[in-house]
């Protein structure tokens, strides 16, 4: 079963445009985990938990790589059994923005699709075709082109001009991605990652790729609007957006009851989404 076919499952299943990001940060790990465990040892404790308390309201999860590659060889071990612990019929998209020439990505793909056994990563197409030719190739994993955003500093690159030839307009870099990342989509494995926090760029992006997939970081504590992601970036069919919300739903609580908290907040925030998705495709304010 390809990624996107397994998304779609999932959607539908657990009725559900959620992404819980695992991106755990040891000093904000709740005091409610078992006495003596530390480091490594507990962030696997706590992903366990936050996935038992909430798998079957996502449909797929986002571990970043740089919250376990910072503590060294534990935590890869603790990435290991994070992802042991997710069920099989929920995707995992490794958020690695991996993106180097053209050998080098060959080793980054196999270590990110054969050695961790994503469904899907994300990438940045900053060095051209080539660089993402061994992740585009693997038409069963989907792969997540970084196009606009959700830092503040994504102005910086992201929109600086430029001028395609052929006697058209300039236009920003993200929308130039955009139109890229269609061509290479030969495989029908492509997305697109575009910030909750830019809705208006996202909204051209939809019109640039009615049917491609956009995974939206920025809602929760980086004060991305769900409810223009929804309206501007829901496809012809109600879906094509995966949300993503890390540390709204992982810290919700710092007590014993960290996981229940976090599942409340998780259910809160799929509903909400279901709700507003809703109102968009019938069209009500």
């Amino acid at each position: 079963m390809g990624f996107f076919q397994k998304l779609a499952r999932a959607v539908q299943r657990n009725e559900s445009l959620l992404c819980v990001g695992l991106d755990p940060d040891p000093d904000r790990l709740p005091a409610g985990l078992p006495a003596g465990q530390a480091g490594a040892r507990a962030v696997a404790t706590f992903q366990r938990a936050i996935i038992e308390a909430t798998s079957d309201l996502v449909c797929a999860y986002k571990p970043n790589l740089a919250f376990y590659e910072a503590l060294g060889e534990p935590g890869l071990e603790a990435l290991h059994a994070t992802l042991a612990a997710v069920p099989d019929d929920v995707p995992v998209i490794g958020d690695a923005k991996r993106g180097d020439v053209g050998h080098t990505a060959r080793a980054y793909a196999r270590a990110l699709f054969d050695g961790w056994g994503f469904d899907a990563v994300t990438v940045n197409p900053y060095l051209g075709g080539d660089s993402l030719a061994p992740f585009l190739e693997r038409e069963d994993r989907g792969v997540f082109l970084l196009c606009r955003t959700s830092n503040p500093g994504a102005r910086d690159l992201q929109d600086l001009p430029v001028v395609t030839g052929h006697g058209l307009p300039a236009r920003p870099l993200f929308e130039v991605v955009a139109e890229r990342a269609k061509e290479w989509n030969t495989r029908g494995n492509v997305g697109l990652v575009v910030g909750a926090t830019y809705p208006e760029e996202l909204g051209r992006l939809r019109e640039i790729c009615p049917q491609m997939t956009f995974l939206v970081p920025g809602v929760g504590a980086q004060g991305g609007d769900l409810e223009a992601s929804l309206r501007r970036g829901l496809d012809a069919g109600g879906s094509g957006l995966i949300i993503n919300v890390s540390r709204q739903v992982l810290y919700a609580s710092q007590g014993e009851d960290f996981a229940a908290a976090a599942r409340r907040v998780a259910l809160a925030l799929r509903d909400e989404i279901r709700r507003l998705r809703e109102a968009v495709l019938s069209g009500r304010p």
